[in-house]
Formats: C-alpha cells, structure tokens, sequence
C-alpha cells in the first residue's frame, strides 16, 4: 500500500471513532451543557446536528478517495 492509502485509512478511523464517541455521549447523556433534561426528540436533534459536522469531513474524505484512485491508475 502507498503512503497516501495508508493515510486515507488512519484518518477514517479517526473521523469513524470521534463519531462513536461523540455519537454515544449523545445518548447516554440525561442533562446537556445548559441544564436540560435530554428527551428523546432532543437527543435525535443532537444527533442530526452531529451528523451535519460529520458531513464536511465525509465530502473530503470522497474527493480524496477519489484522488487516490485516479493516482493509482497513473502510476499503473
């Protein structure tokens, strides 16, 4: 494997862990940072709020998936 797949890998696994961890604070938590007593409608509008971080990241994550596609048929 090239340097640059082995770097795409490692930071899916990062972006893959931050949204487990974050994903699960969200639900197991009862009381947010303000004092409000988590429901379940707010703990799904903390998740698509989380979920709408997450897709910045995602897009790069494609664009250079496809980077890394396209330089391997070069080299090929």
């Amino acid at each position: 494997m090239k340097r640059r797949w082995i770097f795409w890998w490692i930071a899916n696994i990062i972006w893959i862990i931050l949204c487990a961890v974050g994903t699960s604070v969200v639900w197991t938590r009862e009381v947010d940072g303000a004092g409000v007593t988590q429901t379940p409608q707010l703990k799904l509008l903390a998740f698509i709020v989380l979920l709408i971080a997450f897709i910045f990241p995602l897009i790069i994550q494609v664009i250079w998936l496809i980077f890394n596609f396209k330089a391997n048929k070069h080299v090929l």
